[in-house]
C-alpha cells in the first residue's frame, strides 16, 4: 500500500510540472544472449519466463548539449521482476541517461543511452543460473546500462496532444563489468523490452 501511495504521489506530481520531466513505463522479457549479441541483432530469448515491468522517472538537465542535439537526463526507477521459481524481485536504478535526437521525414528518433547503478532486493533468477553454471559471483549491486531508441508518436500521428511522446525499444542491462564491480566477472542480466514514455 505504502509504495502504491509513492507512486501516485509522484505520478500527480510530474502531470503537473513543466516539461523538463519524463515518466517511462517498460514491460520486457530476460534474454540468454549477452550484451554485445543483442545490440548486434541477436535478441534471443530465455527457457525460463522471467519478467520485468518498470517505472522511471527523470529530470532533463541539460539540452543541445555542446550545442549537439543531445539531452542529458537524471533518472531513477523502479522495476518488479516476475521470477520463474524464485521469489519475485524488486529494483531500484539511479542513471544518467544521453539521448542523441535525430530528426527526419518531420519527425524526432531518439538514441538513448544511460549510464548507473542497480539495486535488488535479491539476486535475479538469470543471475543466479549463469553464475552458477560458470561457477562466478553475484551481487545485490551491479553496475546498470539502459540502451534505447524510440520515435515521437505525437509528430507520426500529427497528433498536438500526443507530441513529446516516445514509444520504443530497450534493452535493461546489469553487469558486473567484467569484475570490476563486486568482482563479478561473468554473469548478469539483461531483459529486452518495449516502453512508453512521456515528456512533461
Amino acid at each position: 500500500m505504502k509504495i502504491l501511495l509513492f507512486l501516485l504521489t509522484f505520478l500527480s506530481t510530474l502531470l503537473f510540472a513543466a516539461n523538463d520531466y519524463s515518466l517511462r513505463f517498460a514491460y520486457g522479457k530476460a534474454s540468454q544472449n549477452n550484451l554485445g549479441e543483442i545490440i548486434s541483432g541477436q535478441i534471443g530469448s530465455h527457457p525460463k519466463n522471467l519478467s520485468v515491468i518498470a517505472l522511471d522517472g527523470g529530470y532533463l538537465y541539460k539540452k543541445d548539449l555542446f550545442e549537439l542535439p543531445i539531452d542529458v537526463y537524471f533518472k531513477g526507477g523502479l522495476s518488479y521482476f516476475n521470477e520463474d521459481t524464485h521469489e519475485n524481485i524488486l529494483e531500484s536504478v539511479v542513471y544518467v541517461k544521453f539521448y542523441y535526437n535525430i530528426e527526419f521525414l518531420d519527425n524526432i528518433a531518439r538514441f538513448g543511452f544511460g549510464e548507473g547503478v542497480s539495486y535488488v532486493s535479491s539476486v535475479l533468477e538469470t543471475e543466479h543460473d549463469e553464475a552458477l553454471a560458470e561457477q562466478g559471483n553475484t551481487s545485490n549491486f551491479l553496475n546498470y546500462l539502459d540502451i534505447s531508441l524510440d520515435i515521437d508518436i505525437g509528430k507520426l500521428l500529427r497528433s498536438k496532444a500526443l507530441e513529446e511522446t516516445y514509444i520504443g525499444i530497450l534493452l535493461k542491462h546489469r553487469s558486473g563489468i567484467f569484475g570490476l564491480v563486486n568482482n563479478v566477472a561473468t554473469g548478469g542480466s539483461n531483459y529486452n523490452s518495449i516502453y512508453i514514455e512521456k515528456n512533461f
